[in-house]
């Protein structure tokens, strides 16, 4: 299924990691939907279906399991796995974000700094760090100073008991540029503007094609999921009165409105069709 999608596109293949697929999967179709635990059987044969191997999906669940995103418990000689309230919190904080009309824009304007100090004893959290911030649309512009479009709730990027005391290292502020500055030369030191545009661009590529196909729900949804999230993460909403003429940012979410409306009730009941034939093999 991968590469029927990929083959419509002169890009590279586009390439999607087992934990990316999965949580496309959980937060389109499980989170919130009062399913009870979903067993190995269902997730293997899923991330089958999308080309990936089994000792790769037995892999993938179980190192989510080790990270705290996955509960398991067994039953028999069946593992079942659900969403912790860590796994469940992080993705009811990106919906927002995966279901805006306009996840691209921020109003008035306004800009947030933010420059902070890892201390040497909680290096260890240096990546969840950055990709708290990168999610949350922080760029770097200079060593220890990040700029992200629009005013962000610096307080929630710190949030959580294993980053107790790090939100206390970090000075931000709100602010707009001052008369003169070149914008857009700022935004090109701070993101690669060029690679934003390609990633619209091979989004848009890839999935306008999935207007004429038929069948596999559960397959292209998730798989639809796995791209949007990767492609949240590469563009912050960076102000299109500083981008180039034709800036694809309100296309692709067009697209990805349009294609999740007419995939996500089929992928639901090819869910359901599923967990019920995996509860009459108990």
């Amino acid at each position: 299924m991968t590469a029927d999608l990929d083959a419509s596109t002169s890009a590279r293949p586009r390439r999607r990691a087992p934990q990316q697929l999965l949580f496309s999967f959980l937060g389109s179709l499980v989170l919130d939907r009062g399913h009870p635990p979903i067993s190995s059987r269902v997730f293997l044969h899923l991330l089958d279906d999308l080309g990936v191997a089994e000792a790769a999906g037995r892999a993938t669940l179980a190192r989510m399991t080790r990270k705290g995103l996955l509960a398991r418990v067994r039953e028999g000689r069946t593992a079942r796995f659900s969403l912790t309230p860590w796994a469940e919190e992080l993705l009811r904080e990106a919906r927002p974000r995966v279901r805006s009309a306009r996840p691209f824009t921020h109003p008035g304007g306004e800009w947030t700094l933010l420059s902070y100090s890892m201390p040497e004893s909680r290096r260890d959290l240096r990546h969840q760090i950055r990709a708290r911030l990168i999610w949350a649309g922080f760029g770097g512009l200079r060593d220890g100073l990040w700029i992200a479009p629009g005013r962000v709730d610096i307080a929630a990027i710190f949030d959580g008991p294993e980053f107790a005391g790090l939100g206390e290292l970090a000075d931000a502020f709100y602010s707009v540029p001052v008369e003169g500055t070149d914008v857009p030369r700022l935004l090109r030191r701070a993101w690669d503007v060029d690679a934003i545009r390609a990633e619209h661009e091979a989004f848009i590529a890839t999935w306008t094609p999935d207007r004429e196909r038929t069948g596999r729900p559960l397959t292209r949804l998730t798989l639809l999921g796995a791209d949007w999230l990767q492609l949240l993460r590469t563009d912050p909403g960076l102000p299109a009165e500083h981008l180039p003429d034709g800036w694809p940012a309100a296309a692709s979410t067009a697209l990805y409105r349009e294609r999740f409306a007419v995939l996500e009730p089929d992928a639901a009941a090819q869910l359901g069709r599923l967990l019920a034939d995996d509860a009459g093999r108990r």
